[in-house]
């Protein structure tokens, strides 16, 4: 099953408020656009994933997710996190009747491909599917079938409201780079130690977080085997 992933992403301008004891307010811009270009990257070179909508009205980081093959869907409704994923998943539909779509936090900078196509293709085995965060009261991943409606409920203690809306819980060992989304200091130095992309390398480095920024392991080019970058959604 080929997968299309939207991932939301608010304007940097107000994102990761929540890193304010860890970065400034002229870095925490620049760190929300890395997780994106970093969590962007690596879900492109998935194989199980032939497409990436961002839903955003954030110029800046429209340009540069644009750039790596990224479609950016303007965020028409305005109306918060589940409404922007519910108006990416129906622009998708609209243009690939049928599709799966699943949705993705933008703040996995440590993500690894191969890790991302583990979760989807356990995700292709039910209607609804979703995967916990590393802290083990949010989502980081919720996938619907070509059939199903993606019907997100992100947001406080979104594991339970995901549950009681009938989705699988997804439960995966030796995927923590899907799980391990960024919303503070602590987080960070987690991913730090997994091993994050180039982006987030670059802007952390400066950062007391207390840990160096591990390498990344290498990636393949965007489009998986090949380096072939997938046609973006027309």
């Amino acid at each position: 099953m080929q997968w299309t992933l939207v991932i939301p992403l608010k304007p940097l301008a107000r994102a990761k408020s929540r890193l304010a004891d860890t970065a400034d307010d002229g870095v925490r811009p620049a760190l929300a656009l890395a997780f994106a270009q970093d969590t962007v990257a690596a879900a492109l070179a998935c194989p199980a994933v032939s497409d990436v909508a961002v839903v955003t009205d954030d110029e800046l980081a429209g340009r540069e997710l644009a750039a790596l093959g990224a479609r950016i869907v303007p965020d028409v409704p305005g109306g918060g996190l589940n409404a922007a994923l519910a108006h990416g998943a129906a622009v998708v539909r609209d243009i690939r009747p049928g599709a799966a779509v699943a949705a993705l936090n933008a703040d996995l900078p440590a993500l690894r491909p191969a890790e991302l196509s583990r979760v989807l293709s356990a995700a292709a085995e039910f209607p609804r599917a979703f995967l916990t965060d590393a802290a083990e009261v949010g989502t980081t991943l919720l996938a619907a079938a070509g059939d199903r409606e993606l019907r997100p409920v992100f947001g406080v203690h979104s594991r339970m409201r995901h549950r009681a809306s009938g989705a699988a819980e997804l439960a995966l060992a030796g995927v923590d780079s899907v799980r391990q989304d960024v919303d503070t200091g602590q987080d960070l130095r987690a991913a730090l130690a997994l091993g994050v992309g180039p982006h987030t390398a670059a802007v952390s480095a400066a950062l007391a977080v207390g840990a160096r920024p591990a390498p990344a392991a290498p990636r393949p080019a965007a489009g998986g085997p090949g380096g072939r970058r997938p046609e973006p959604l027309r």
